[in-house]
């Protein structure tokens, strides 16, 4: 299926492993101009060479997005790179290890929200009249079953879910300027230094258990099936799709 995106310029958030690299890889593959965006730049390089190696135009910024500042580093970087600002993935998130109500911080409070709402606030309010110049846009904000139901950390279920809200919102108030607004909601995720990861070295037979008993289809998803999905949301074939939510968990979420 041809998408529509050869030519466009995308930024991707957190990028650098997990599904925003899948994420870089397949909207590259499918033509699109992508800067690439981590803290880390020895990932963000290895990727950068991989996609250069395939043909694609690549750009790289090493930038903490979860700061406001860091946030319009980012986008301002994928503009002088490429000249225009089509297409925004906000990916960068995590729990930062917070847990329920009573037990998290309020560090650990400011922590998640400016690292899983406040960082797509920040790409999203530099990004959008970039947009409207450009004629219009899509953002895809990568969220979580999790903002959807319950969790065990009270910070990223609070954060996920205002993501949530906030796709609605600004698919409903930016439409008259053409640019789309979606979310993506990933149950369980499996990559090399991932969360589950992690934990299925700390203790695989409670994971195995989780998935037995969590996850209908019996295994984790990948990053890649993740990815494919915020392509599609990128693309020209998705253009009456915006305000949408969609869960990509293996029939994990219990939310409907």
């Amino acid at each position: 299926m041809e998408l529509g995106i050869t030519g466009k310029t995308a930024l991707v958030t957190g990028s650098s492993r997990g599904i925003g690299r899948a994420i870089a890889m397949v909207l590259s593959r499918e033509g699109a101009r992508v800067c690439v965006c981590a803290r880390n730049p020895e990932p963000l390089e290895v990727l950068a060479k991989e996609l250069r190696s395939e043909g694609a135009q690549v750009a790289t910024v090493v930038t903490d997005v979860a700061t406001q500042e860091g946030a319009y580093l980012a986008v301002d970087s994928a503009v002088r790179a490429f000249g225009s600002m089509d297409i925004l993935v906000n990916n960068v998130g995590g729990s930062g290890g917070a847990g329920a109500f009573d037990a998290a911080s309020t560090q650990q409070w400011n922590d998640v929200i400016q690292r899983n709402l406040m960082s797509a606030v920040w790409c999203s309010q530099r990004a959008v009249p970039l947009m409207r110049q450009c004629g219009g846009g899509s953002i895809v904000h990568i969220s979580s079953i999790f903002g959807r139901e319950y969790a065990t950390s009270a910070p990223y279920s609070a954060a996920k879910a205002g993501l949530i809200a906030l796709t609605k919102e600004m698919a409903v108030d930016l439409a008259s300027h053409r640019v789309r607004v979606n979310a993506v909601a990933p149950g369980s995720i499996f990559f090399p230094g991932g969360s589950w990861d992690r934990r299925n070295q700390h203790d695989p037979e409670a994971v195995s258990k989780m998935v037995r008993e969590q996850i209908p289809w019996g295994r984790f998803g990948t990053p890649e099936e993740v990815a494919d999905v915020v392509a599609f949301l990128c693309s020209e074939r998705a253009k009456w799709v915006t305000g949408s939510t969609v869960p990509v968990d293996g029939g994990q979420g219990r939310a409907y």
